[in-house]
C-alpha cells in the first residue's frame, strides 16, 4: 500500500510540474500513469495494466467488443476547438460579441456566456465558450488567466443545484442516499447563491474601472444569427436524449451540423472554408482526453482511491472530517465528479452515525465536498481544454480558483451543520 501511495504522489508532482512548464497535457498524464503503474506492480500485474489502458481506450476484453466512446469524446472535444477556432478566424464570434455587447452592459456576457454553455452536460464543456470568452476579454483587457477564471467558474456555477447532473442523480439513487433530488437542490441552495456571489465579485473586478463599451451603441441583434453554431450541440442533445440516443453522439451530430449552418451563414468559397478547418486542427485535444481516461483507468485499477482513504480513516479525526475530506481529495484524484461520489459515499457511510447530522445534510456535504475537489482538480477537464485554448496553464488561476471553491463549501457546511442536526 505505502508504495503505492507514493506512487500517486509522485504522478501527481510530475503531472503538476510538467503542466507549469507547458509540456504537452496528455503525454504528461500518460507518462503519470506509468509512474502510477511501477509503484503499483506491487499488487497489480503488468499485464492487468495493459488489459486495463486497452479497456479504457478502445476495446473491452471483458465483454470482446469495441469500445467508442474515449475514441468519440476525444473526436468531439476536437470538433469543439475546430468549431471555436473556425468562429475566430472567420470573424464570425466578432460580429456575435458586437451584438452581445450592445445587449449586455458592463461585461455581463463575461458571465452569462459560460453559464449557459454549463447547461450543456458535456466533459471539457468550457471549450465552447471559451473563444467567446477569450475576444470579449480582449476588450476589457483581460489577462489570459482572468478569462480562464471566468470561463471555468461560470460554466460550473449550477452544478450544485443541476438535477440532470450524473453524480446528483447517482447520490439521490436508492442505492445511495435515497432521497428526492429536488431535496438535495434546495438543500445546496446557499452553495449556489455563494458561487453568484463569487462569480460577480471577480467579474466586477476585473472589469473595474474599463470603458462601459455597450451604453454607448445602439442595440445590434445581426449578429445573434452566430449564437445558432455553439447552441446547436444543445439543441440536438435535448431531442436525442428523448430517444434514449448516446449523450455524446447527440453532441457530435450537433458539432458537425454546427459547421456546416456556420459554413452556410458566412457565405464564402467552400475551398476557403475547408482550409481554415484543416488549418484548425490539433491533436491537442486526443491526447489530454487519452492522457485523462487512461490515468483515470490506472487510478481505478491501482486501488488507490481505497489506500488512501484507509490511510485519512486511520487518522484520529471527527467523522464529520472524514466525511468532508475523502470526497474532495477523491475528487481532486480524479478529477471526475460522478467517480468521486461513486468511491466516496460507501467509505464514509459508516461514519454517518457519528456526525448528529441527518442524511439530508450528509448527502448535501460529500456532494458539495466531491465537486469542490473535482473544481480544482488539474485533470479536471474543463480546467485543461479551456487552458489549452486561452494559453494558461492550469495552475495559474488556483489563487482565485481554490479560495473561491473552499468559500463555497465552507459557506454550505454552516448551513448544514446548523439547519440539519437530529
Amino acid at each position: 500500500m505505502l508504495l503505492n501511495l507514493i506512487g500517486v504522489l509522485a504522478a501527481f508532482i510530475f503531472i503538476i510540474y510538467f503542466i507549469r512548464k507547458k509540456f504537452n497535457f496528455g503525454l504528461s498524464l500518460f507518462i503519470g500513469s506509468i509512474i502510477l503503474s511501477i509503484f503499483s506492480l506491487e499488487s497489480t500485474r503488468p499485464i492487468e495494466i495493459i488489459y486495463k489502458i486497452i479497456d479504457v481506450s478502445i476495446y473491452s476484453i471483458d465483454s470482446n467488443e469495441f469500445y467508442t466512446e474515449t475514441l468519440e469524446l476525444a473526436i468531439l472535444m476536437t470538433l469543439i476547438f475546430v468549431l471555436a477556432k473556425t468562429m475566430q478566424e472567420t470573424k464570425a464570434i466578432n460580429k456575435l460579441i458586437y451584438s452581445l455587447r450592445t445587449i449586455f452592459e458592463k461585461g455581463g456576457i463575461l458571465g452569462i456566456l459560460p453559464a449557459i454553455y454549463g447547461l450543456m452536460p458535456v466533459p471539457g464543456g468550457a471549450l465552447f465558450s471559451a473563444p467567446m470568452i477569450d475576444e470579449e476579454g480582449e476588450t476589457y483587457k483581460l489577462n489570459n488567466i482572468q478569462k480562464n477564471f471566468l470561463n471555468v467558474w461560470f460554466r460550473h456555477i449550477w452544478f450544485s443545484i443541476f438535477p440532470i447532473s450524473s453524480a446528483m442523480i447517482l447520490i439521490c439513487s436508492t442505492e445511495f442516499s435515497n432521497i428526492d433530488i429536488y431535496l438535495l437542490i434546495m438543500v445546496n441552495l446557499p452553495a449556489f447563491i455563494a458561487s453568484i456571489i463569487i462569480g460577480y465579485y471577480y467579474l466586477k473586478n476585473f472589469i473595474k474601472n474599463r470603458e462601459n463599451i455597450s451604453s454607448k451603441k445602439k442595440r445590434d441583434y445581426s449578429g445573434l444569427i452566430f449564437l445558432l453554431p455553439p447552441t446547436l450541440p444543445i439543441i440536438f442533445y435535448i431531442f436525442l436524449q428523448i430517444i434514449d440516443f448516446p449523450q455524446i453522439r447527440s453532441f457530435l451530430i450537433g458539432i458537425i451540423f454546427s459547421l456546416i449552418i456556420l459554413y452556410i451563414l458566412l457565405n464564402i468559397k467552400l475551398n476557403d472554408y475547408i482550409n481554415i478547418i484543416k488549418n484548425s486542427l490539433t491533436l491537442k485535444m486526443i491526447y489530454a482526453i487519452f492522457g485523462i481516461i487512461i490515468f483515470r483507468g490506472i487510478f481505478e485499477l491501482s486501488g488507490a482511491s481505497n489506500n488512501i482513504a484507509e490511510v485519512i480513516m486511520n487518522f484520529p479525526f471527527p467523522p464529520i472530517i472524514l466525511i468532508i475530506f475523502i470526497p474532495m481529495i477523491l475528487g481532486i484524484l480524479t478529477g471526475y465528479n460522478l467517480g468521486a461520489v461513486a468511491l466516496s459515499y460507501p467509505l464514509v457511510e459508516p461514519f454517518f452515525q457519528f456526525t448528529g447530522i441527518n442524511i439530508i445534510g450528509l448527502t448535501s456535504i460529500i456532494f458539495i465536498s466531491s465537486l469542490v475537489g473535482y473544481l480544482i482538480s488539474p485533470i479536471h477537464l474543463c480546467n485543461v481544454l479551456s487552458s489549452e485554448f486561452l494559453r494558461t496553464d492550469t495552475t495559474s488561476m488556483y489563487r482565485m480558483y481554490i479560495p473561491s471553491s473552499f468559500f463555497i463549501l465552507i459557506v454550505q457546511l454552516i448551513f448544514v451543520i446548523l439547519l440539519f442536526r437530529f
